[in-house]
């Protein structure tokens, strides 16, 4: 099983990325695992970013990117999403894909992560 996330660059504040995560191998369909976005910035510790239950439900955000970012999903590409607008530099770090069955005994996964760089 393996999460594989794109997406992430170089941009300067303000502007906006699109972060993709696609899980491949998975023994049971994506509409099984409860999804979300991860993140560490240098020297910080790891923080949830935004959070997405199975059927597009129980959608939360970290209180720093309410607002700004999305997260969304798409079970029939096996693909999650994030879209990042009014990027501040608060905001630079490696962002990371994870995914855990909603079922006993929930394993989880990740991804490799993408690293995303707000700069001017």
């Amino acid at each position: 099983e393996r999460l594989v996330e794109s997406g992430g660059g170089l941009v300067q504040p303000g502007g906006s990325l699109r972060l993709s995560c696609v899980a491949f191998g998975f023994p049971s369909t994506m509409r099984r695992y409860d999804m979300s976005w991860y993140r560490q910035a240098p020297g910080k510790e790891w923080g949830l970013v935004a959070t997405i239950g199975s059927s597009s439900d129980n959608i939360a955000y970290a209180d720093s990117v309410k607002g700004r970012f999305t997260i969304s999903r798409d079970n029939s590409m096996n693909a999650m999403f994030l879209q990042m607008n009014s990027l501040e530099l608060a905001d630079t770090a490696v962002y990371f894909c994870y995914a855990q069955l909603v079922t006993w005994p929930r394993p989880a996964y990740w991804g490799q992560g993408t690293q995303v760089t707000v700069s001017s």
